[in-house]
């Protein structure tokens, strides 16, 4: 998985698949979220998969976005990604198409 990149964002995405990460003391956890508007009424409606541990939560969203053809973001207000899970970057980091 480390050659995905996904984007990393500070608020769940109304157009996309958001993998929430997150902490409780000691146990971690990914909740995977999508509305239905992201999938263009493919799902009934908006999903929530609740808490699952963290690789779960990771390969269930990756397999999601990629049967319902949305994209993928990652909000991760604890720093609980891991660079084996592939690159986190953030949109505004991202060079303009003309600067190379």
């Amino acid at each position: 998985m480390a050659d995905n990149r996904f984007e990393q964002v500070d608020e769940p995405a109304e157009d996309a698949m958001t993998l929430v990460l997150g902490r409780e003391g000691e146990k971690q956890y990914g909740i995977v979220q999508c509305p239905r508007a992201a999938t263009g009424g493919r799902l009934p409606k908006d999903f929530s998969s609740g808490e699952l541990p963290l690789k779960d939560a990771i390969r269930s969203a990756v397999k999601l976005a990629n049967d319902f053809k949305v994209a993928l973001v990652v909000l991760d207000p604890d720093g609980l990604w891991q660079p084996e899970w592939g690159q986190l970057y953030r949109y505004e980091d991202e060079p303009a198409a003309d600067e190379g």
